[in-house]
């Protein structure tokens, strides 16, 4: 991880210089993660050229509902968010914890494959940058920390693209986690198109980031610039898709632990986790140990879990969590309310997958909502009778 620093001086760059910055981090041996077409989404792969970027290409999202096409436009960000998050090389779905080989002389520990890899995560969103930085407080810096991510971690230089378009699920602004990134990366970007014009207004956030930019070919942003790359921003931030009230929300969900309306939601959850697996912030993983056939190797591995499925509170006589209510409460619970307890923050950054992705369209600002309005109803209807 970099040092931080005050953000710079704004500088512009034409859009066809772009590729000159994926050239420099490509000579100073980062692989390079970026946005990408492939299988009918967006998604983040190494990437080497601009060409390889979904130029173009935009999405409409709503709950349980994604479909990405291409739009007359040019723009390289275009579109919202990705199904994947960024989390996928950081903390990854499944890695080697231990291998234990066998050979003439017995048993011994097999050296792990180190991975030093330098990468360079190319256009995070303002809101994936504060999923990072969630991770980075569940994961680093304790005694339960998890030494490989922090490895991968350190080794991670971030250029965030602020948002110039807010999808049908995104509600970050009412996280305040975008849609404009103001901290953890080493270089931020807004992206600009207007009087036949594309180009992109930079800051760097770190010193690595300033002496990249150095190397970069620019002019110092000018006043007008600087305003429309303003401008895309807030346009972003007066039409979010969605909005959630997080004043008391940590109390709310607290005293609201039996509320009937998470009967409601059980209702319609599969448990099929797929808000666990595209949320950019959930860190929940299962160890499996395997032999091969003929006894000469096991392996302890660490692969993603979900707290949606019956295996994951499993304990001596059974699941902590047997139904659908009490896995979708402790999830809604744990993301808006005792994150707070555990990290100091929400654990929702507002991206909106969660909402996207799920095949019955459960809508997390919504159900937050209706679990203060039962409460609100339920002290009315109270005040009412004692009158």
């Amino acid at each position: 991880m970099s040092r931080h620093l005050n953000i710079t001086e704004e500088i512009t760059i034409e859009r066809g210089k772009i590729q000159s910055l994926l050239d420099i981090l490509s000579k100073k041996g980062f692989q390079i993660i970026g946005p990408t077409v492939r299988d009918h989404a967006v998604v983040y792969d190494e990437i080497s050229s601009v060409t390889e970027l979904p130029e173009g290409w935009i999405d409409e999202q709503s709950g349980g509902n994604y479909r990405l096409k291409q739009s007359n436009g040019k723009a390289l960000f275009g579109y919202t968010n990705s199904p994947q998050s960024w989390k996928k090389y950081l903390l990854t779905p499944s890695k080697c914890l231990l291998r234990i080989e066998k050979d003439r002389n017995g048993f011994h520990v097999a050296e792990n494959d180190k991975d030093a890899k330098k990468l360079a995560f190319f256009g995070v969103r303002p809101c994936e940058l504060c999923a990072i930085t969630l991770q980075d407080k569940a994961l680093i810096g304790h005694e339960y920390g998890d030494p490989i991510y922090a490895a991968r971690r350190k080794n991670t230089f971030i250029i965030a693209a602020n948002c110039g378009q807010a999808g049908g699920t995104c509600f970050c602004l009412s996280m305040d986690t975008g849609p404009k990134a103001t901290t953890g990366f080493d270089l931020a970007m807004t992206e600009v198109i207007e009087s036949g014009r594309h180009y992109f207004v930079l800051q760097a956030g770190t010193e690595e980031g300033t002496v990249i930019l150095k190397e970069i070919p620019h002019e110092k942003s000018t006043e007008a610039e600087q305003k429309a790359a303003e401008k895309v921003v807030a346009t972003t931030a007066r039409h979010m898709g969605r909005t959630l009230d997080t004043k008391g929300i940590k109390e709310l969900l607290y005293r609201n632990h039996e509320n009937p309306h998470w009967d409601k939601i059980a209702s319609r959850c599969l448990s099929c986790a797929n808000c666990t697996m595209v949320c950019p912030t959930c860190f929940c993983t299962t160890v499996q140990d395997t032999t091969d056939l003929v006894g000469k190797e096991a392996q302890r591995t660490q692969k993603w879990d979900s707290c949606f499925t019956m295996d994951f509170s499993y304990i001596h006589g059974g699941s902590i969590r047997a139904s659908a209510k009490s896995r979708y409460r402790q999830w809604m619970t744990h993301k808006l309310s005792s994150w707070y307890d555990q990290f100091g923050a929400s654990g929702c950054v507002g991206c909106g997958r969660c909402i996207t992705w799920c095949p019955v369209a459960i809508d997390i600002t919504e159900e937050a909502r209706a679990i203060r309005e039962s409460e609100l109803n339920k002290m009315t209807n109270v005040s009412i009778k004692e009158k």
